[in-house]
This record gives C-alpha cells, sequence and structure tokens, in this order.
C-alpha cells in the first residue's frame, strides 16, 4: 500500500545532483536528523532508539531515483484501458495461488471473518495483490529511505510522520531487520505504511506478538481489521458486473459532486442510485450475482460504453481507501469473486 507518489518536478535538496547518484552534503541530512530526532523525542521515542536507528544513517540516492521516476501525466491525460490490467492481476497463477492460500488460512480466516464482517477472499485478494502472497515484500531498509524521502522534502508532510512512526516501532520492539519493504516505507505482506501497521495491525494467531512479515494468520487479521476502520459493512458485495443498454442516458447519471479524496477515481463514477433505481433504467447484472433492490450503487464502466460495467457499493470505496485506484479495486473485487469459486 503505497503514497501516490507523482513524477512532480518539485525541487528539493537533492536537485544539484539530480541523475549524479550522489546524495548532497551529509551534513546537512545530519542536521535535518537531528530536527527529526527532537520531534520524536517529544512524541515518546526512547533516546537510544534514535542514537541506534540514526548512527551511520546515509541518505540513498536510489530511492529518491525510484520516487521521481514514478510514472506521471497531466491531470487530462487519458486513461487506459482496464482489460489489460484485469488480465494481468486477475491471472489463473494469482488465481490458484490466491485458493492455496485460501484453504490453508480457513481456519484464520473464518474467525477474522466473525469477528470484523470483512469477507475471507477480500482479505486473501488484498494479500495477493499487495505481495503476491508473500513472495516479494521489497528490501529497502524502512528507516533510511524514508529518512531519505523526508529530507528531500517535496512530500515531507506525508514522510516524516512515517519515519517517526517507524521508530515508534523499533521502541515498540519490532526489530531492525523487520523493518524493511518498498522504496516509499511499505513493509510486510499487507504493505502497511509504519502508521497503517501502529494503528491496525493484529495478533491474528494468539502467539502475543504482531508478525505481518512471517504470520499469514497476522497479516490476514490485519487487514481485516483495516477494513473495519475503513468502514466496511458486514454482508454488503463490492458489487457486481453489469450490462449497460445502449441507450442510457448518462448525463442523468451523472456525479455532480467533487470528491475531496482521489478526484480523478471518483470522478469516473455515477451518482448513487438504488439497485431497483438501476433496473429500472435497464441496467442489469450479468454473471448470476446482484444486489437488493434498496442497496445503493455507482455505475462505473472502466473500459467505456458497451463493455462490462460494474454496479458498485459502498466496500468497494473501502477497498478505495487501501489503495485510490479504479483498476486496483476492481481487481481485488474479482480476484476475491474468484478465489472463493
Amino acid at each position: 500500500m503505497l503514497f501516490g507518489i507523482s513524477a512532480a518536478d518539485a525541487q528539493g535538496p537533492f536537485a544539484a545532483t539530480r541523475g549524479s547518484g550522489v546524495a548532497s552534503s551529509d551534513s546537512a541530512f545530519s542536521a535535518y536528523l537531528a530536527q527529526v530526532r527532537g520531534r520524536a523525542l517529544a512524541q515518546g521515542v526512547r533516546s537510544a532508539t534514535l542514537d541506534s536507528a540514526f548512527y551511520g544513517l546515509t541518505p540513498n540516492p536510489r530511492v529518491i531515483t525510484l520516487d521521481q521516476g514514478q510514472p506521471g501525466g497531466s491531470f487530462d491525460s487519458a486513461i487506459p484501458a482496464f482489460e489489460p490490467y484485469r488480465v494481468k492481476h486477475v491471472d489463473a497463477a494469482r488465481i490458484r495461488r490466491g485458493r492455496t492460500a485460501y484453504a490453508a488460512n480457513r481456519g484464520k480466516l473464518g474467525a477474522i471473518e466473525r469477528e470484523t464482517g470483512v469477507p475471507e477472499a477480500i482479505m486473501v485478494a488484498i494479500y495477493g495483490h499487495e505481495t503476491n502472497y508473500g513472495s516479494y515484500t521489497g528490501d529497502f531498509d524502512l528507516i533510511r529511505s524514508l529518512a531519505t524521502l523526508a529530507y528531500e522534502g517535496r512530500r515531507r508532510d506525508l514522510f516524516e510522520p512515517e519515519l517517526i512512526a517507524a521508530l515508534k516501532m523499533l521502541d515498540r520492539g519490532v526489530p531492525r531487520a523487520r523493518l524493511v519493504g518498498s522504496y516509499a516505507g511499505a513493509t510486510g505482506y499487507p504493505q502497511f505504511l509504519p502508521s497503517v501497521y501502529l494503528r491496525v495491525a493484529r495478533d491474528g494467531d494468539g502467539d502475543g506478538r504482531v508478525d505481518i512479515w512471517s504470520s499469514e494468520a497476522d497479516a490476514l487479521a490485519s487487514i481485516g481489521n483495516y477494513f473495519v476502520k475503513a468502514g466496511w459493512r458486514p454482508g454488503e458485495p463490492w458489487g457486481v458486473a453489469v450490462a449497460v443498454p445502449a441507450g442510457l442516458d448518462r448525463a442523468r447519471i451523472a456525479n455532480r459532486t467533487a470528491a475531496p479524496r482521489c478526484p480523478r477515481v471518483m470522478e469516473r463514477h455515477s451518482r448513487w442510485l438504488t439497485m431497483a433505481e438501476w433496473r429500472a433504467l435497464g441496467v442489469a447484472p450479468v454473471g448470476g450475482r446482484s444486489l437488493p433492490d434498496t442497496a445503493l450503487a455507482t455505475l462505473l464502466e472502466p473500459d467505456g460504453q458497451g463493455r462490462t460495467a460494474y454496479l458498485l457499493t459502498s466496500n468497494y470505496r473501502v477497498i478505495l481507501d487501501y489503495n485510490c485506484s479504479n483498476f486496483y479495486a476492481l481487481s481485488v473485487g474479482l480476484l476475491a469473486d474468484a478465489v472463493a469459486n
């Protein structure tokens, strides 16, 4: 679960050496760490933890290169088709491995679902999308990466709190060797940012530890807890595939409210209508699944008119809270359905 880092060319302290593979002066980086140290101490991180974490720490130019190389594009650039993404991310191998993980964890998953209301298959699908069921979780040192990104400055308001959260994890006994992951600070099977770990990580196997790096039970329980806190509604499907009549008046169903978060993602959705209202407009479920007449849903046509569309419930928005991408959320839902069948 990563930050949405764009390739914007905002200037930071690495600008003078961009492309050279050399970080700016160690003294400036050390001065910045001294500021972070004061803020971390004020939040209760022990001095000994900071001494150990910051000893010999240097910026990682590779992290900056990766961050600045993230695919960008203007707000008005064309959105690609969903189908190629679906074929790649809801493929036979991922479904097969998902069913294996599902079967291996049924006892724990059933207990988590009963407690949280989050479907077993949804938790498994998140696990599959984030790290391909634990096959790759990243090998960047989180403290170094987050310190580098915070120091570089373009997203300091995002990365510095995550750096301090990672320091709190150390302070609470998480071994430094566990604090590895993506260059942008996501770690473990669920790819949680440090602040998310502190907020939602749970012990799922009852051993008294919260280990999202090697315990599938802990990772799945933590994903379930994340969804609960994000507002998952038990018993409500994420959505259904539908066929849309050619004559549908899309202006009539257009959403006219601006979303405060991820507006480009949300602007592709229609306004909310009940399932009964969608049926009256000729929008019909395909594949045998449906929603209750009173269920509220929005319409999304990811590949445009005449292709498979989806009616999406509020639980789809919870998946978007995990990663605000329609392609990601649709693929999680579709993978979950395939794993469970």
